[in-house]
């Protein structure tokens, strides 16, 4: 019996001796903005395809590939000599139609005061005025095929429409255009601004626009990392895709450096409601049951550990809102939570994670 007692009285002091070290948060409420983070394809703010307007041979290409282009500058020239001739041509068919109104308006100021004399019939007066108004009409029009000859022979320098970056060359000089080649010439698109399009269930696009989308819309790219501008919703859809029920939410976005190309995928996350007073946890905080329930490990004021399910809310920057399950003042454990189980004893250390944003 004694070495039975004595071999009881050297077990209890290491069990209670015994602590697992943990790191801890105290749970305090706070402001927080759920987002939904939902993947989007950047689209360019304004795309323009370069056409010809007129057909012939390509002379030359003025511009490099994959340059950034101003609107106005000139990207091809195509040979202008037809088109000069054609102004040319109509420029004479002015001046004869001038000389020919010229003279049937003097015959019709000649027989004018005739005409008031008796001096001739009245149909002949009509007549100079007829032929004096058909000269005058033939003049204008004279003039206006020479200003079409003009825009030809304009449209022989084929210009950029807007100020962007241009892609490849689908043609060489010497290749023959026409105004109606299904190819475009070259692409430009602006991409200094470019447009995310976000697909959001429709009941959350419908709550996000009860709210006015205020909230700023952090961008995430492909590798991670974030956008270093903000964008803002500008709910241009306007339809359902009744296929998934998602509506179409569009971003706008400053893209210094052009980080941000077209067709590219990212993330974005779109603001859909604040919190004034939530409790969160760290991501980390948070563990699965074996049945998939959400649970977190909380601290009493013995030190000892109380395994407890939770209800979750909204992730925002890397932090749990927890909707039920725990209360304010709560101590959780964060790190070190796989190590423990209900009723462990632990020794407790702040844990200092990352700052917001």
């Amino acid at each position: 019996m004694s070495a039975l007692l004595a071999g009881c009285s050297t077990e209890a002091p290491s069990k209670t001796a015994t602590a697992v070290e943990v790191l801890t948060v105290r749970v305090e409420p706070s402001a927080v903005t759920a987002v939904d983070e939902l993947p989007g394809r950047v689209v360019a703010y304004r795309t323009a395809e370069i056409r010809p307007q007129v057909g012939g041979i390509i002379q030359r290409r003025l511009f490099e590939q994959g340059a950034a282009v101003s609107a106005g500058q000139v990207l091809f020239q195509i040979s202008p000599a037809p088109f000069r001739a054609d102004a040319d041509t109509a420029k004479a068919t002015v001046a004869k139609a001038a000389a020919t109104y010229a003279r049937a308006r003097g015959q019709a100021d000649r027989l004018k005061p005739l005409v008031e004399a008796d001096a001739i019939s009245r149909q002949s007066y009509d007549d100079a005025v007829a032929a004096r108004d058909q000269a005058a009409a033939e003049v204008a029009e004279a003039r206006a095929t020479l200003r079409r000859r003009q825009i030809d022979l304009g449209f022989s320098r084929v210009t950029a429409p807007i100020s962007g970056r241009i892609g490849a060359t689908n043609v060489t000089e010497g290749a023959l255009v026409a105004a109606a080649d299904a190819n475009p010439l070259a692409t430009i698109q602006q991409i200094d601004r470019v447009y995310i399009d976000v697909r959001q269930p429709a009941e959350q696009y419908a709550a996000l626009r009860e709210k006015g989308a205020a909230g700023p819309v952090d961008i995430l790219t492909s590798s991670g990392s974030l956008h270093p501008v903000k964008g803002r919703i500008l709910f241009s859809g306007i339809a359902v895709d009744p296929t998934t029920g998602d509506a179409l939410v569009r971003v706008e976005v400053a893209n210094p450096g052009e980080r941000l190309l077209p067709g590219m995928f990212v993330r974005a996350r779109l603001p859909r409601a604040v919190i004034p007073a939530a409790l969160t946890v760290p991501q980390q905080a948070v563990t699965r049951a074996d049945d998939g329930a959400a649970q977190i490990s909380v601290v009493d004021s013995q030190d000892r550990v109380h395994v407890r399910r939770v209800q979750l809310g909204p992730l925002s920057d890397g932090r749990y809102v927890i909707q039920s399950g725990l209360r304010k003042g709560e101590i959780v454990i964060v790190e070190g939570q796989d190590r423990v189980q209900s009723g462990t004893p632990v020794r407790q250390r702040s844990w200092v994670g990352r700052k917001a944003g």
